[in-house]
């Protein structure tokens, strides 16, 4: 149950900067209008409709400068729900935009009357023929796709630089293309059926055999309307060559006119008019790709140049070599990709003229490959290459981990320049594509064109077909800011068009951005054909309105978003989306950009603004309470903003000094809390025993709700029947002589014991045990009771306990280990990244240095690296799946957690939407309704088929996946390793 803000006021901004222009107005506080509301309500129910003024203010901006603040949101379900949505819009005379994962750049995901979540509950894969053809429902991403391809060696075509968190449906309604795919492989070519509905409310499966014939029954006028444009474009010779000419380079600008020409029939026709459509002709509700192979055999270089036109000369040569993708970056984007997380730092000394192709060539087998490698090798050796910095190798490689760095820095483009940009400036991303012999002169003559209108040049693109990319900042709550940007705009729409007849929107799609400039690139007579398909398939123009057709020619300056400073941790922010399909609050309340985007409009707000009070009043929950946490927005992120971070410092400041010192205290005190806990575990269990353990959980569970409504519902934890029953009192007896780690059992472990039924022994028992046996012996000290990793304090933000403990834990860890001279093996994975890493910013000057002389490790990695090559494995079980934990994400050990597995089972599985299941310690216990939500997907791989074990390596989150799959037993790889090499069974 959603809790009441405790402390709202906690949480308003100290300075807000409006009011802006482009903020929420107070008649708009109150949400959406209440005869709209209850009209959608009766007609969808109202788990479905969304119509708080938070609601309507974290749908108003995608990845795009745009932003407008929608009427209603509506959660479809169904295809029932849209054609429901449509009636109700053709009905009262309103309109419809489809939204799913938010990452289009120019504004197609933005509407002002209804807009239409078709994420949450649309993904779905289901691989055909072996692999060869792949059905895929709108809200899957393309990483989850793939991740379902790839176990038959098949992949999609399109790979946009967004592909983990873009989702298919979006994918084909803009024509996304990406890295490789150029103009063969795109959704165009490669989309064998769509399912489509159409305004109307008619559904078309355009793969149906009986799919024109039906369509015919149902829309007459509109098979009449397509066969006609067909038969006047084809009777146009002059039109057709220009329709061929435009395609032969990447080209998203406007419809696809050469559907008529490519389609023979109406269902043909759509299926190539619904690729590039933005959602202005049809829903689309189902697509079917053909795939392609997954040639796994990789050699990657990124190459260095001292000049642009150097580089480009070579984009042929590796072109006709056989390269896959061949990618550019210039001086400029070089030097701001130091913001990446692994990105080598001397490039920010790369002189500006330096420019960069990244180069990769893929083969289906070892022999393919080493001629490829030849062929790369003789383009090399008549290059002019530079290594300006220590870190430039200029050399082909193999290694996956090297190749993975340099496709992050180039994936990066958008967020790492866009992240570097000046604090309160809106950021524009635009494409184009020339013809690629063409490629330097248009590259010289953008960055001049930036230069001389005042905008910081980068450029980078997909140089193998003439694609480039390039990003301006400006204030958009600045006029002059603004009347630059459209002078900008309109010099290089003329420039692409009239100097090199290129694409003014490569694999962007048109947008907002571009829509103005539509009839420019294509000509009066196209472009009036583009609106006749429109009326054809829209007649009353319901759907997506503004966003690919617009004859104001000011269109693009219209709603461009300010960008309000927050906080520092934050600022970065370009609200890209990229965060969203790893947080685990996505599908309950709020994702890390929503997060962002709400403090924003808080920002935008006056002093003592209406609209602000109604976000404090929601943020609360939705944003602070219901995060769990676990920073995997950072991984996520190119730039590495950790939304949990500022969730947590928001935790802190609702705290007041009393409850500060009361959780100081409690670290101080944690032996006897620990004790305490223990205790009250083992109670439980005793209640359980004496009345049963339905009717234990239903007392305990209304005890513990009396205490969150006498206490505060997030301070105390609610009662789960997944919870296991308490440890021993004592760790098992070690020896400190001869020991080869110190073991630290976390607390956890020591207040926890395993799961209902499990046979055998404690995990640290089991640890004792595997370390023994392969003769590596581990030690327990004797006074680890009353220490902790401080994660509990940490997560809550009470910083005065986190200090406490954050100290006390390294000191002792200090001279347990001799100072640093053995490594610290810990049990739980969130308890080695908290040692390891979140404890550093709390410790004393003294402790940052003894911090610095200890080795954390954790014991899937002391067990995967150390153990397992001295055991012998006496039997296996037959099938187990893994739940990599958040923290084993952060730390980047799990390899090491399969590797463990795959000596325990023959058959180990990672479900495909594994993530992070919320439980963050005892949030989910807290707010199980987070929990929940966050491993639905998981739950539902991982119960849809038998395993034998279920295996983890986080004790609070084993018993976050018992209770999300009712009690499948899930428990530690350590205990399974131990089975698996005990003597005599």
């Amino acid at each position: 149950m959603p809790l009441l803000e405790p402390k709202p006021e906690a949480l308003r901004p100290a300075a807000a900067e409006g009011p802006y222009h482009d903020r929420v107005t107070d008649r708009q506080a109150s949400g959406t209008p209440e005869r709209l509301r209850d009209d959608l309500v009766a007609l969808l129910g109202p788990d479905k409709v969304l119509h708080h003024v938070s609601d309507l203010v974290r749908y108003a901006s995608d990845a795009s400068p745009y932003r407008f603040v929608p009427q209603v949101v509506v959660l479809a379900e169904d295809i029932d729900d849209v054609s429901a949505v449509f009636s109700y819009a053709h009905g009262k005379g309103r309109s419809v935009v489809f939204r799913a994962a938010g990452t289009s750049l120019n504004g197609q995901a933005q509407g002002e009357d209804i807009l239409v979540d078709v994420r949450r509950h649309w993904a779905g894969v289901e691989v055909l023929d072996g692999g060869a053809r792949a059905r895929i429902r709108p809200g899957t991403t393309v990483v989850r796709a793939n991740a379902a391809l790839a176990r038959h060696g098949r992949l999609l075509g399109p790979d946009p630089a967004s592909a983990i968190a873009c989702t298919l449906g979006g994918v084909v309604a803009n024509n996304a293309s990406g890295m490789t795919a150029g103009t063969t492989r795109n959704s165009y070519r490669t989309l064998a059926s769509v399912t489509l509905v159409l305004p109307s409310g008619t559904i078309v499966d355009t793969g149906d055999p009986a799919a024109d014939e039906e369509l015919a029954h149902a829309e007459p006028e509109l098979c009449r309307g397509l066969l006609a444009l067909k038969a006047e474009i084809e009777a146009d010779p002059e039109l057709v060559a220009r329709i061929r000419a435009k395609y032969e380079i990447k080209n998203t600008n406007g419809y696809r006119l050469d559907a008529f020409l490519d389609g023979t029939t109406p269902a043909e026709i759509l299926r190539g008019l619904a690729v590039g459509s933005e959602g202005t002709l049809a829903f689309i509700a189902e697509t079917v790709f053909e795939t392609l192979p997954l040639n796994r055999y990789t050699s990657t270089a990124l190459l260095f140049f001292p000049t642009l036109s150097a580089a480009a000369a070579a984009v042929p040569l590796f072109n006709e070599a056989g390269a896959i993708a061949v990618e550019l970056m210039d001086g400029n984007t070089l030097r701001a990709s130091v913001s990446v997380s692994g990105v080598p730092a001397d490039w920010a000394e790369l002189p500006k003229t330096t420019t960069a192709l990244l180069v990769e060539f893929r083969a289906p087998d070892e022999a393919a490959r080493e001629a490829q490698e030849e062929a790369a090798r003789k383009v090399l050796a008549g290059l002019e290459l530079v290594a300006p910095v220590a870190s430039v190798t200029n050399e082909f490689t193999r290694d996956p981990a090297v190749i993975a760095g340099y496709w992050k820095a180039r994936k990066a483009f958008v967020t790492a320049v866009g992240g570097s940009r000046p604090s309160g400036t809106t950021l524009i991303t635009e494409d184009f594509a020339v013809p690629p012999s063409r490629l330097a002169e248009a590259c010289t003559a953008l960055l001049e064109l930036q230069d001389r209108h005042g905008f910081d040049a980068a450029v980078a693109g997909h140089a193998a077909h003439g694609n480039l990319h390039f990003l301006l900042a400006f204030d958009a709550a600045r006029p002059a800011d603004v009347e630059r940007y459209a002078a900008f705009m309109d010099e290089f729409c003329a420039l692409t068009v009239e100097r090199f007849d290129g694409s003014l929107k490569a694999e962007h799609a048109t947008g907002r951005n571009i829509a103005p400039f539509l009839e420019l690139e294509w000509g009066p007579r196209a472009t009036e054909l583009m609106w006749r398909i429109k009326r054809t398939l829209d007649p009353h123009g319901i759907l997506a309105p503004r966003v690919l057709l617009d004859r104001d020619p000011k269109a693009h300056l219209r709603g461009l978003k300010t960008i309000p400073q927050v906080e520092a941790i934050a600022d970065p922010c370009i609200e890209c989306g990229f965060c969203e399909p790893t947080c685990p609050s996505q599908d309950l309340t709020t994702t890390p950009r929503q997060r962002i985007v709400l403090r924003r409009e808080m920002m935008r707000q006056a002093p003592a603004s209406p609209v602000t009070g109604a976000l404090l009043d929601a943020y609360g929950y939705d944003a602070v309470d219901t995060c769990a946490g676990d920073s995997t927005c950072k991984l996520a992120c190119p730039v590495g903003i950790d939304t949990g971070v500022m969730m947590k410092e928001f935790r802190h400041r609702r705290h007041s000094p009393a409850e500060e010192r009361a959780a100081a205290l409690t670290a101080r005190h944690f032996k006897a809390v620990e004790r305490s806990a223990r205790l009250a575990v083992a109670a439980a269990a005793k209640i359980g025993d004496r009345i049963g353990e339905g009717r234990a959980d239903r007392l305990l569970k209304s005890l513990t709700g009396a205490a969150r409504k006498a206490v505060r519902p997030d301070l105390v934890p609610e009662w789960l029947p997944q919870i296991p029953g308490a440890a021993a009192r004592k760790p098992p007896a070690t020896r400190r002589v001869g020991a080869a780690a110190v073991y630290y059992p976390a607390c956890v472990n020591r207040i926890f014991g395993e799961p209902d039924g499990f046979d055998g022994p404690s995990l640290p028992e089991a640890v004792v045990a595997v370390s023994a046996r392969a003769g590596k012996p581990v030690w327990i000290p004797d006074d680890v009771q009353g220490t902790c990793c401080a994660t509990i304090w940490h997560s809550k933000g009470y910083d005065e306990g986190n200090a406490v403990m954050a100290n006390r834990i390294v000191e002792a860890a200090w001279g347990w280990t001799a100072g640093g001279r053995l490594p610290l093996v810990v049990d739980a994975s969130s308890c080695t990244l908290g040692i390891a890493h979140e404890v550093v910013p709390y410790l004393t000057p003294d402790n940052r240095e003894l911090h610095a002389e200890l080795t954390v490790v954790d014991s899937v990695v002391w067990a995967a690296e150390e153990l397992l090559p001295h055991l012998e494995i006496h039997r296996t079980v037959g099938s187990a799946v893994l739940h990599p934990t958040c923290s084993m994400r952060h730390l980047g050990d799990e390899a090491q957690l399969r590797a463990v597995a795959e000596a325990c089972a023959t058959e180990v599985v990672v479900p495909d939407d594994a993530g992070c299941c919320a439980f963050a310690g005892d949030r989910g216990m807290l707010h199980k309704e987070l929990t929940e939500a966050a491993t639905a997907k998981e739950a539902a791989e991982v119960t849809s088929r038998h395993f034998d074990a279920h295996l983890s390596a986080n004790r609070m989150c084993e018993v976050g996946m018992d209770h999300a799959t009712n009690g499948r037993g899930y428990h530690s790889v350590l205990l399974a390793l131990e089975g698996a090499t005990r003597v005599g069974g």
